[in-house]
């Protein structure tokens, strides 16, 4: 699974003119799972996300995860992650899981988010969405699991 991870001041997901999610401090999160992607690899990436010392402590160190800051996460699908732009100018998409699977495993990651973590907002699969964000820092890290 594939994920790029923002450290935000403040995230939401708007649809249809429509706020659906939205964040104060936390994280927002692109998912997208790969063509191969299990069960496994999802629980994996909620455990990276909950655990990633991507905030300032007391120092100025990034040194605290999003429980220790009591932050938010946005958790939006994003296929596009998947993007091969080796053959060309147009990117190609083949990598992504077919769009079922792509959606349990997003739904999956969801679920086992909001077991392990207070605050849980999501898009919506599949939806054309516009995602605002106040990126804190900025900071931006890709995961792959």
């Amino acid at each position: 699974m594939l994920a790029l991870v923002q450290r935000v001041a403040q995230a939401r997901v708007e649809i249809a003119g429509r706020v659906h999610g939205s964040i104060g401090r936390g994280l927002l999160v692109l998912v997208c799972a790969e063509a191969g992607d299990d069960d496994a690899r999802a629980a994996r990436l909620v455990a990276k996300l909950l655990k990633l010392r991507i905030f300032s402590d007391a120092a100025g160190k990034m040194n605290l995860s999003v429980q220790d800051v009591a932050g938010g996460l946005l958790i939006v699908s994003q296929f596009t992650l998947a993007a091969d732009t080796s053959g060309g100018n147009r990117p190609s998409f083949t990598n992504a899981a077919p769009p079922a699977e792509g959606r349990r495993l997003y739904e999956r990651v969801v679920a086992l988010a909001r077991e392990q973590h207070v605050v849980v907002e999501t898009g919506e699969f599949g939806a054309d969405m516009q995602v605002h964000l106040v990126n804190d820092g900025p900071v931006t890290i890709p995961i792959k699991v």
